[in-house]
């Protein structure tokens, strides 16, 4: 296993979430909730998009529109990166491949068959249900951790283009963005309110 880099970097994130939720963490420090959907991107965590609000309160519009949210808010937060998996660096692609062969054999030798990222609906060519990409990173990540004894990586880090081209022959998409999913709670600073 690579060495895990440790980030110096203070970071701004951005949490889409429903309003009673962002008040609650505000005004009486509850902390927020990891997520662990079988299909988070990032496998389990509390997930920030990195200095994107506007992305944030889409992301809580769209919940709202599906009905998991009253009112949609956007909580900042200020995190430390800490020992941070960056998917943007090949020390870390290369270590996610390793976890994806060694989970496909453990999956082999079971008899149970791979999970696999799949469309949130028809016409969803980005795979938003990351199945796959959620079991290889809790997989490598979890074994890192029982190896180690404590939570190796704080934090998990990764660039996702998404959406459709900005202009016609772009390959800007219209929802790339950076997120990022804190595996331990300490590296959230502090949340605050943006500003609207």
């Amino acid at each position: 296993m690579a060495r895990p880099i440790h980030y110096e970097r203070l970071v701004i994130g951005y949490h889409g979430c429903d309003r009673a939720v962002g008040e609650r963490v505000l005004l009486s420090g509850e902390a927020l909730t990891p997520s662990d959907n079988r299909y988070d991107w990032l496998g389990r965590g509390i997930y920030f998009w990195e200095h994107g609000p506007d992305r944030a309160l889409e992301w809580a519009c769209e919940m709202q529109a599906r009905g998991k949210i009253e009112e949609p808010f956007v909580l900042g937060a200020h995190v430390h990166l800490g020992r941070c998996l960056d998917l943007a660096d090949t020390a870390a692609t290369r270590m996610a491949e390793q976890w994806f062969g060694d989970m496909s054999a453990a999956f082999k030798k079971v008899g149970l068959p791979l999970p696999k990222n799949k469309p949130l609906k028809e016409g969803d060519h980005d795979l938003l249900l990351r199945d796959l990409d959620c079991a290889v990173l809790n997989y490598g990540l979890g074994s890192a951790d029982q190896k180690e004894g404590h939570t190796v990586y704080q934090t998990v880090r990764g660039v996702f283009l998404e959406g459709h081209p900005a202009f016609q022959g772009s390959r800007i998409m219209t929802r790339t963005h950076v997120q990022f999913a804190v595996r331990d709670p300490t590296c959230v600073l502090g949340y605050f309110r943006p500003a609207q």
